[in-house]
């Protein structure tokens, strides 16, 4: 971290103060998390403090960090000839909701990150709070403090069903109207819980569970550089 950044942490920890759970700073990016009943305060602090001014919310977005740190994909024990192997397993949206895997070291399953910027100070940061409640997720809207995030909450509310309170038009923006669930969550079956087709004999779009379609592991090829496979090639159309 270079003496910029680690003035700038410095004064992050001292205006936070008992609000900040953890700061982190990592590839030049610095991250402050704050517990959710501090989740306003905190960020009408950095828009307004003089010496912070992030006046401008960039981006927002939820985070599931159930299966965090999962993966379908066998990277350690892979064969030399470039091949990636995807393993069976149960990654996200191949579990059932009682077996679902609980991700280590996270202490709540819904997040939302918010990335800032001041354009007074030219500095960015990201903002995280975790929602306390995992069956209803919620937070309060951070509308009133940069607007520019209204629809990005109604985002994050149709593809994580994460709440924000206070937000004046919180509906679904994505989604079709009567979509079932929230598709962004690592729980929902990857090929979704029901298909539509045309019915000639109704004379309409009939919506059915999900029967055509088998959820896999998919395997894509992997080429990587090696002088075999040129040489195989160069042999190939000498051949010809």
């Amino acid at each position: 971290m270079t003496e910029a950044n680690s003035q700038f942490a410095q004064k992050l920890e001292a205006r936070l103060g008992q609000k900040l759970v953890r700061l982190t700073h990592t590839r030049g990016e610095t991250t402050v998390e704050v517990l959710p009943e501090n989740w306003l305060a905190a960020a009408t602090m950095l828009r307004d403090d003089a010496e912070l001014r992030f006046e401008q919310a960039m981006d927002l977005c939820g985070v599931d960090y159930l299966s965090y740190g999962d993966a379908e994909w066998d990277t350690t024990d892979v064969s030399w000839t470039g091949f990636s192997r995807g393993v069976e397993g149960e990654g996200p949206g191949r579990f059932g909701w009682a077996d679902r895997p609980h991700p280590a070291h996270i202490p709540h399953r819904f997040g939302v990150v918010v990335h800032l910027l001041s354009l007074a100070h030219n500095r960015r940061l990201r903002l995280r709070a975790h929602c306390a409640d995992d069956e209803l997720p919620s937070l309060p809207s951070l509308i009133d403090i940069w607007p520019a995030v209204d629809w990005f909450e109604r985002e994050a509310f149709d593809l994580y069903g994460i709440v924000f309170e206070g937000h004046p038009d919180l509906r679904r923006i994505l989604t079709d109207y009567g979509f079932v669930g929230h598709p962004f969550r690592k729980d929902f079956p990857l090929i979704g819980n029901v298909e539509v087709r045309y019915d000639p004999e109704k004379q309409r779009v009939v919506y059915e569970p999900v029967t055509s379609v088998e959820p896999r592991v998919l395997v894509p090829r992997t080429i990587r550089d090696d002088s075999r496979y040129e040489q195989a090639s160069a042999e190939s159309k000498a051949g010809k």
